[in-house]
């Protein structure tokens, strides 16, 4: 049965709705960025360049780095923009977009997030390189899909319990990321997390300019949480969905984070712009190899 026209969106040109790509378009190494500035930051070191496009906040560049075709796509930021962004992804390369059918054969693509985040432990400083093995989201959205049988129910049912989360919030989810994936891009030079990822920068990560928050101590516990050995490392805004959406749709995922803040001992990065580059190459190098 074909998908009906006001489900799977589709433009004049026969592109994907929101991303406006095509499937040709994509590799199956996609690295994600919330900032489409810092798509071009990725693709200048690209040996080639075959594809540039941008529809909105959507900025896509699909060229080759040593040997290896990679897209680079930016999301802007959020979990909502991650649900838009990852199902187009996943719709470029197993649905038959001119008969709008699911392809009987499915491709599984690996999706790497390049991103900032800020630590919430003292030990991890400023400049780290975080890699998350596991997300724990506060943004609701997997509740908003059928199968949950791939969250980590145990871990969010103790955190509920131990940080007295409020009902008026999305109920906490935890997922994890691609083993796999995860295992190819770690080494001495990063650290694995337990990444939290809120829905909003301001008030949902607990900072204060004008408007307060019910609980400013959310965060301290937060920090405090741990259930058989696992305790959040870091807050961003991203990661839970991406990781979400892979696992539901049969995708491999991880999360590269720079850590530019830390929330505990309040310092920020200076040199962010120089450590990102290196994060940058850092990560197209694993993935080549």
């Amino acid at each position: 049965m074909s998908l009906e026209a006001s489900e799977l969106i589709l433009n004049k040109d026969g592109s994907i709705y929101h991303l406006g790509l095509l499937p040709e378009e994509i590799a199956n190494t996609v690295i994600t960025v919330g900032d489409p500035a810092r798509v071009q930051k990725i693709s200048v070191h690209f040996d080639s360049i075959e594809v540039k496009k941008q529809k909105r906040e959507f900025c896509t560049h699909t060229g080759i780095y040593k040997g290896k075709r990679i897209t680079v796509m930016s999301t802007g930021m959020g979990t909502d923009n991650i649900d838009i962004a990852l199902t187009e992804l996943d719709a470029l390369v197993n649905i038959d977009l001119k008969a709008k059918k699911i392809k009987d054969k499915l491709t599984s693509l690996d999706i790497i997030r390049i991103g900032t985040t800020g630590s919430i432990r003292k030990e991890i400083p400023v400049g780290s390189y975080i890699i998350s093995e596991l997300a724990l989201g506060f943004d609701g959205l997997m509740h908003y899909y059928k199968d949950d049988s791939f969250l980590k129910k145990d871990i969010a049912n103790a955190f509920v319990e131990q940080t007295n989360w409020s009902v008026k919030k999305a109920l906490p989810y935890v997922v994890e990321g691609g083993k796999d994936l995860i295992q190819r891009l770690s080494s001495d030079a990063t650290i694995k997390g337990f990444t939290a990822t809120n829905v909003g920068f301001y008030g949902p990560q607990g900072r204060i300019l004008r408007a307060e928050v019910p609980d400013p101590k959310m965060n301290d516990r937060i920090a405090a949480f741990e259930y058989n050995g696992h305790s959040v490392t870091n807050l961003e805004m991203e990661t839970s969905g991406i990781y979400g959406i892979s696992r539901l749709l049969g995708h491999n995922a991880a999360s590269m984070n720079l850590v530019l803040a830390n929330r505990a001992t309040g310092e920020f990065l200076e040199n962010a712009s120089e450590m990102m580059d290196e994060l940058i190459i850092y990560t197209l190098n694993k993935i080549s190899q």
